[in-house]
C-alpha cells in the first residue's frame, strides 16, 4: 500500500511534496535519505526550493561543460571525426570564425565570404552571440585560443539562461516548486545546453509563462515576442493562449499578449530590417530553402527510397500537418470535460512543429524539458522520454562519425541513425500520449489531483467556461476541480519547504 500523501500548506497554498506522490522521486531520493518523513522539519532553512534547484543546474550545466572538454581541448580544432566520436560538438567555436565574428564583422550588415553570406540567425539570438564577441575582443592570442575564449564566454552567459529556465518553472506552478528539479536534473539538458544558443530562447519562453501564471498577460506577451525575436517557436504559445481564453471568455487577456508580443517583436527587429534587409530576412530564406536535414522522419523518408524530396514540398506538407495538428490541439481543448492546463497545450503545440519539422538538432530538446515539467510532472514518463533523447544525441554523432571517417567507417551506419530517429520520435509522442491522455481524463493528471485547476494558468485558473464545443454551458459554471487529496496536513511558518 503506498504511504499517506502529506501536504505542506505555506502562505495559502499547498505544496505536495514529490516523494509522497510519485514512485521514482521516493526511490530516488534515497540518495539523500529517503523520503520526507512524518516528523521531519522542513521550515527555516536557506535551502529553498529554488535555491536548491539553481544551485542542481549550476552543478549539472558544469558537468555538461567537462562533457566537452576533449573538444574544447583539441578535436573542435583537429578535423571533423573526432568531435563527433566524443559526441562533444558545438556550432558556438566554429561559427566564431564562420560567420564573421573571429574577424570583426557586424551581424546583419556586413556579408559573410562563401555561400550564407549573412549570419542565419533572428536578431536577438545574433545580439548575444555578437555581445559574446565583444567579451571576447580582450583575450589575445591565436586562432584556437580566442575559439575556445568565445565558448567559454558563452557557456557563461548561457548558464545564466539555464539558472532563469529552472527557476522560472520552479515558481511558475507555485504549490509544484521540485518540478524544477526535472530540469535540473534533466540529462539531455546538460548535454545539449551549449551545441548552440538555444537557451536564450527557452529563458525568455520560461520567464514568460512565469508571468502568465502570475495573471501579467501583457508582459507574458512582451516576453514571448522577445523570445520569437531570438527563436521561432515560442510564437506557437499563442495558439494555446487563444484557445484557452475562448473557452474561458478572457478575450481581454489574449489581447493584451497579442499586443504585447507584436509591440515587443517589432521593437527588436524593425531597426534591423529598415538597416540591413538582406540580412535580416536571411534567417527566414534560409529556413524556408533549408533540406531536409538531420532527425527528422522526412530523412527516413528520403534515405529509405534513395530520392530527395523536393523542399517546396516538404514546406507545403509540414505547413499542412502542423495545421491539422493545431486544429486537433483546438478541438481537444474546447471539447475535453475539463479545460486542459496551459502547461499541458504548450508541450504539445511545440511538440507537433518539432515532429512535422524537416530538421531536429540535438539541441531542440531544450525547447520541450520546461514544458514537459510543466505538462507531465512524473518522473517516470520524463526519464523514459529524456532515455530517448540521450539515445538520439549519441545517434547523430556516432552517425556522423561514420559519415566521415571515410574507409573506416567507424560509428553508426545509415539505419542505425534511422533507428535512433524513430526513438526519438516515440518518445517525443509517448510524452504527448499520456498529456492527451491526462486532458481527457483530468483524474489522471498528477497537478489536480491535489484539487488544483490549472496553477500556471494565471486568469485561467478556476475561472468558469463561457464556452465549450458541443455542449450547453451554464452560467457560472466552472472548467471544473479534482477533489483535494486527503492525507495528514504539516502546517508550517514562514519559510518555504526546504527539503523534498
Amino acid at each position: 500500500m503506498p504511504s499517506p500523501q502529506k501536504t505542506i500548506v505555506h502562505q495559502d497554498q499547498t505544496v505536495v511534496p514529490p516523494t509522497r506522490r510519485d514512485e521514482v522521486a521516493s526511490a530516488g531520493s534515497e540518495l539523500i535519505g529517503g523520503p520526507l518523513g512524518r516528523f521531519a522539519w522542513v521550515g527555516g532553512s536557506w535551502f529553498t526550493p529554488v535555491r536548491v534547484i539553481a544551485l542542481v543546474t549550476i552543478g549539472m550545466f558544469a558537468l555538461g561543460m567537462v562533457q566537452k572538454l576533449p573538444c574544447y581541448n583539441w578535436a573542435w580544432f583537429r578535423g571533423a571525426s573526432s568531435q563527433y566520436t566524443h559526441a562533444c560538438y558545438s556550432d558556438i567555436p566554429h561559427l566564431f570564425l564562420g560567420r564573421g565574428f573571429a574577424d570583426g564583422l557586424t551581424p546583419y550588415l556586413d556579408r559573410l565570404s562563401g555561400d550564407m553570406e549573412y549570419l542565419e540567425y533572428p536578431v536577438l539570438t545574433g545580439l548575444f552571440m555578437q555581445v559574446a564577441a565583444w567579451l571576447t575582443a580582450p583575450f589575445d592570442g591565436d586562432l584556437q585560443y580566442r575559439e575556445q575564449m568565445y565558448w567559454l564566454v558563452n557557456a557563461g552567459m548561457l548558464l545564466v539562461c539555464a539558472v532563469v529556465i529552472a527557476v522560472c518553472v520552479t515558481r511558475t506552478q507555485r504549490n509544484r516548486p521540485w518540478d524544477g528539479l526535472m530540469v535540473a536534473l534533466a540529462p539531455a539538458f546538460a548535454l545539449t545546453a551549449t551545441i548552440n544558443w538555444d537557451l536564450l530562447a527557452v529563458a525568455l519562453t520560461a520567464a514568460a509563462m512565469l508571468m502568465w501564471s502570475r495573471g501579467r498577460a501583457l508582459l507574458f506577451g512582451v516576453l514571448i515576442g522577445l523570445a520569437t525575436a531570438a527563436k521561432l517557436y515560442p510564437l506557437l504559445l499563442l495558439g494555446p493562449v487563444l484557445v484557452l481564453c475562448w473557452r474561458a471568455g478572457k478575450w481581454r487577456a489574449f489581447g493584451a499578449s497579442l499586443l504585447g508580443a507584436a509591440a515587443a517583436w517589432l521593437v527588436t527587429n524593425v531597426p534591423v530590417m529598415l538597416l540591413a534587409p538582406e540580412g535580416w530576412k536571411k534567417f527566414y530564406t534560409f529556413s524556408e530553402e533549408r533540406q531536409v536535414d538531420f532527425g527528422s522522419f522526412w530523412l527516413i523518408i528520403t534515405q529509405r527510397t534513395g530520392q530527395e524530396l523536393d523542399v517546396d514540398l516538404v514546406n507545403d506538407f509540414a505547413k499542412v500537418l502542423m495545421a491539422l495538428v493545431c486544429v486537433g490541439i483546438a478541438a481537444l481543448t474546447l471539447t475535453a470535460p475539463r479545460r486542459p492546463r496551459f502547461g499541458q497545450l504548450a508541450f504539445l503545440v511545440v511538440a507537433a512543429f518539432i515532429l512535422v519539422n524537416k530538421v531536429y538538432s540535438p539541441q531542440y530538446v531544450l525547447w520541450l524539458i520546461p514544458l514537459a515539467a510543466l505538462a507531465r510532472p512524473r518522473w517516470r514518463d520524463f526519464l523514459i522520454w529524456q532515455g530517448c533523447e540521450i539515445g538520439y544525441f549519441l545517434g547523430i554523432w556516432m552517425y556522423l562519425a561514420y559519415t566521415t571517417s571515410g574507409d573506416k567507417h567507424q560509428g553508426l551506419p545509415t539505419e542505425g541513425y534511422q533507428l535512433a530517429i524513430a526513438v526519438h520520435l516515440l518518445g517525443t509522442l509517448y510524452l504527448c500520449a499520456v498529456i492527451i491522455r491526462d486532458i481527457l481524463m483530468p483524474e489522471r493528471d498528477v497537478v489536480r489531483q491535489d484539487g488544483s485547476d490549472d496553477p500556471a494558468g494565471g486568469v485561467l485558473d478556476r475561472a468558469p467556461d463561457v464556452f465549450v464545443l458541443g455542449r450547453e454551458v451554464r452560467p457560472g459554471s466552472r472548467s471544473g476541480t479534482a477533489p483535494a487529496v486527503e492525507g495528514p496536513r504539516v502546517e508550517w511558518g514562514t519559510e518555504p519547504m526546504s527539503s523534498c
